[in-house]
């Protein structure tokens, strides 16, 4: 057990290397990637994986404490909300009185970090030597709490090689954004909040050091810093120990200091030894639902367990008024805001493996209904136009302008034109309601979302002379061209939007007349306004040739320049700067997957071979100016058939973060291409789909991967899957849940506790 572990021992990782991911050396470079690569988070709290000892004032600036929810408005003509960093609780300096000690360069690498994914913390192994006087081996540990997402722990201990000197060991807290005032600062607790929106942060801490097992005072000059000095011998074992809590408050004089001293009273009465193993315990629950096991393909392995672990670390089911970001908690781009990222790339990770943080996410999109029912109202349109970039209240923080590439300044349009989020944010609930039979959430939050989404495409859709509606003046996901009309994106999810908003409306007068009754009063919903909203999804314009099975992305792009991509194979930049952006707009030139995102999303509207049609059009043409994009088009690919192809996207999408082919992670994880691995694994060579009359396998491995298993839960069950290409077998069993019904190749299986499922599966060619 975890409790009768030594330190040192708690600070060993995982000797199943396929667990682990390690970064030596020092690039300054290339640090910004490694902080991010290394970051901590339990979607509350977040740490980036900076050099905590004796860190340099570069990593001083780094060294932030990420607290979901926690934004300010800065007051400037133009304010954009922004994620407000607290103190950071890591730094420690080791120094003797001839100076800081200093990472030995010689025969080791200097600073490695490791990332256990298992146990959810990351290691440090170095060695610090001062001039000969002194030479200490240091091992590391830090995690935020997957139990307790309060509390933050931090293990260190230091086993003395050789000399006789007097030492100094400082841990400090520090940093943190300038927006925050200071309310209180004690020598174990702070309380700031944030200038303009007036949200409190609190942080208490207590840390300790003993020498040999003998703990020893420590000196105290300013609040949140303390000293020990001691004087070193061969073979001495120093071991330091920190643990901090913090609390949000959304308003003043919540008493978030008194929150923060509560939770660091719990974790010191359990002590360290009991927070790690909760920690580790909430894990393994964790990996036992979502892990996905490769054969045949390390690589893919190694990706598919970042993406599960940034996904695990980024979401907060205990707090439904927070969502996660683009960068999640691992960084500063975006300024945390939230995006259709969630919806679409992470909403199914969570709703087949965590249903708990699914609904939870779900209800920030039903609490911040106001901002957007205010958004459609703005515009003179009704129901609810979700903003494009949220926040806390829901209300639009897109900013209005930002500098391109050629330092002009650019108007950003994304928060006016990318109306296609409310039908991402129906998209989701449509999803978990299906994947779980949530009844509470479709009664209490889902219908209503559905109904004011609903309700926007039908006042937002305006019939023509040619008997159709239109939706003009928009931007679809290719954001290289904007004020365009009907969008087959956003006009056909817009259709699917109402009409899944009229099945629930058939749902609840069948089964809950009751609360139909209360819904249709609260919204004042009645059938002359149904009846539109049948009018509008059957004569919407969705660009669809129903002869050749094309949809036209947007109307006129057909005729617009037809660019050969290939002739830019090996450019460095995105394609809107290689061709500028004027040519770009009057080009058929895509910046991600946008007729391929309705593919992915909603297959069923692309009858027989429509869908590959489709795709080996607009594949070529999508320069993957996004890092969502790879993603979608390798999970399409992957259910055509095309295995080889779709490989090739896994490892473009695993190589945004795990690579170091590029320096733009330093702002944080693509969080949403992590998602996007998970997607193209499960939904595409899994082939896993569902919808009304459940669940569906229809597998087609990549080549190389000879094995491929994984976990799903669906409607109170759950389900273990074993696709097994070496021995042309397909294993599916029941670890809970009620005798269900599953579709393999189309073909019904019944399916119940204790009688798996054994059959043997299709190999695809690798094309």
């Amino acid at each position: 057990m975890t409790g009768h572990r030594t330190i040192w021992q708690a600070l060993e990782p995982s000797l199943d290397t396929t667990w682990l991911l390690h970064a030596d050396g020092c690039d300054p470079l290339r640090e910004s990637n490694r902080e991010t690569r290394f970051a901590i988070s339990n979607g509350f709290l977040g740490v980036r994986g900076i050099q905590a000892i004796n860190p340099s004032p570069r990593a001083l600036v780094s060294a932030q404490t990420y607290v979901a929810g926690l934004f300010n408005t800065p007051d400037t003509d133009r304010p954009v909300p922004e994620r407000v960093a607290a103190p950071g609780w890591l730094q420690i300096r080791i120094s003797s009185p001839d100076g800081q000690l200093v990472q030995h360069f010689d025969d080791g690498p200097a600073h490695p970090l490791t990332l256990d994914m298992r146990r959810g913390v990351v290691l440090t192994r170095c060695r610090q030597v001062g001039d000969a006087v002194a030479d200490v081996r240091v091992h590391m540990l830090r995690l935020v709490s997957q139990s307790q997402r309060a509390i933050g722990l931090q293990l260190l201990s230091l086993e003395v090689d050789h000399g006789e000197v007097e030492m100094t060991l400082e841990a400090s807290i520090e940093g943190g954004s300038r927006a925050l005032v200071s309310e209180r600062l004690e020598q174990d607790l702070g309380v700031w909040r944030t200038r303009q929106s007036g949200k409190e942060v609190a942080m208490a801490t207590m840390a300790a050091l003993r020498i040999d097992g003998d703990e020893i005072e420590a000196t105290t000059a300013d609040p949140f810093r303390w000293s020990w000095t001691w004087t070193t011998r061969p073979g001495q074992v120093v071991c330091f120990e920190r643990t901090v809590a913090v609390s949000r408050g959304d308003a003043q004089g919540l008493g978030s200091g008194q929150g923060a001293r509560e939770s660091l009273a719990t974790a010191g009465r359990r002590g360290w030894r009991r927070v790690l193993e909760d920690h580790e315990a909430a894990w393994a629950d964790r990996w036992a639902c979502s892990d996905i096991e490769v054969q045949g393909d390390d690589v893919a392995q190694q990706a598919l367990r970042f993406a599960a672990y940034q996904l695990n670390s980024a979401a907060n089911p205990a707090d439904p008024r927070v969502s996660i970001g683009a960068r999640a908690l691992t960084g500063d781009d975006y300024l945390g805001h939230v995006f259709w990222d969630t919806e679409i790339f992470l909403l199914p990770f969570y709703t087949l493996t965590w249903p708990e943080a699914a609904r939870s996410l779900l209800m920030y999109r039903f609490h911040t209904l106001g901002g957007a029912r205010k958004k459609a109202a703005d515009r003179g349109w009704r129901g609810a136009f979700y903003a494009w970039e949220s926040t806390d209240t829901g209300d639009e923080t897109t900013p209005e302008q930002s500098i391109g590439p050629d330092r002009q300044i650019l108007d950003i349009l994304t928060g006016a034109q990318e109306q296609h989020i409310s039908a991402d944010v129906a998209y989701a609930v449509w999803q978990y309601w299906q994947a779980t039979g949530d009844e509470a959430f479709l009664n209490e939050a889902g219908a209503e979302i559905l109904f004011e989404t609903a309700r926007f495409w039908s006042s937002r859709a305006q019939p023509e002379a040619d008997g159709l509606c239109h939706i003009r003046g928009v931007m679809g996901p290719d954001e290289y061209h904007e004020g365009i009309d009907d969008n087959a994106f956003t006009n056909v999810m817009a259709r699917w939007n109402i009409r899944r908003a009229l099945e629930v409306v058939g749902l609840f007068r069948e089964r809950w007349p009751e609360r139909w009754g209360q819904h249709s009063r609260q919204l004042g919903l009645d059938d002359a306004e149904l009846r539109h909203w049948s009018g509008v999804a059957e004569t919407m314009a969705i660009g669809l040739d129903p002869r050749s099975g094309m949809y036209e992305q947007f109307s006129g792009y057909f005729g617009l320049e037809d660019v050969d991509l290939s002739a830019y194979a090996g450019r460095s930049v995105p394609m809107d700067i290689v061709l500028g952006r004027d040519r770009t707009q009057r080009s058929q030139v895509i910046k991600q997957a946008d007729v391929v995102a309705l593919l992915a999303l909603l297959p069923a509207e692309f009858a027989g071979d429509a869908g590959r049609k489709n795709f080996q059009y607009y594949e070529p043409r999508c320069g993957h100016g996004s890092s969502l994009s790879t993603a979608t088009h390798g999970l399409v690919a992957a259910r055509l058939g095309e295995t080889g192809l779709a490989l090739d996207y896994f490892h473009r999408t695993a190589a945004i973060d795990l690579a170091d082919t590029k320096l733009a992670i330093g702002g944080g994880v693509h969080i949403a291409a992590q998602g996007g691995l998970w997607s193209m694994t499960v939904f595409g060579f899994a082939g896993l789909s569902f919808g009304p009359d459940g669940l569906s396998l229809a597998p087609r491995l990549p080549p190389g991967w000879s094995k491929l298993g994984f976990s799903v839960q669906w409607r109170g069950r759950r389900l273990t899957i074993t696709i097994d290409q070496a021995s042309l077998q397909l294993n599916v069993s029941m670890e809970t849940g009620e005798p269900m019904i599953l579709a393999i190749y189309g073909e019904p299986h019944p399916l119940r506790s204790g009688k798996p499922i054994v059959i043997g599966i299709r190999v695809a060619s690798a094309k």
